[in-house]
Order: C-alpha cells, then sequence, then structure tokens
C-alpha cells in the first residue's frame, strides 16, 4: 500500500512539473494549503478518491493518467 501512495505522489509530482505549474499553483486551484500537495508527492499522505479527482482537475489531465 506505502508503494502504491509513493508511487502516486511521484506521478503528481511528474506531471505537476511537465504542465510547469507549482505546488502552489495546484494548491490555490484546489483549495488547500501548498503543504497538503508536498505531502501528497511525498508519499506521507493517501488522498481519497475525491481528492485525487481534484488533482487531476487542477492539472487538467484524466485520473487514469495520475494512477
Amino acid at each position: 500500500m506505502k508503494k502504491l501512495i509513493k508511487n502516486f505522489g511521484k506521478r503528481v509530482k511528474k506531471v505537476r512539473i511537465s504542465k510547469q505549474m507549482s505546488q502552489g499553483d495546484v494548491a490555490r486551484i484546489m483549495g488547500v494549503h501548498r503543504s497538503y500537495i508536498s505531502g501528497i508527492e511525498r508519499g506521507t499522505r493517501n488522498p481519497s478518491l475525491i481528492t485525487i479527482e481534484k488533482i487531476a482537475n487542477a492539472l487538467g489531465v484524466d485520473k487514469k493518467d495520475l494512477l
């Protein structure tokens, strides 16, 4: 399970960087604190399915692109 969460975070970071967005950009769109996005990217937070959808929307990608 932990590996899945870490891999998800790495994928979020890769997509975010490819879109030339900062963690702050994603956080502002989602209405959360930047440290929350940081925790997801580091694999220390376990986002819900709803949060995964919000991240995908903020990044402008399909949910499946993050999984």
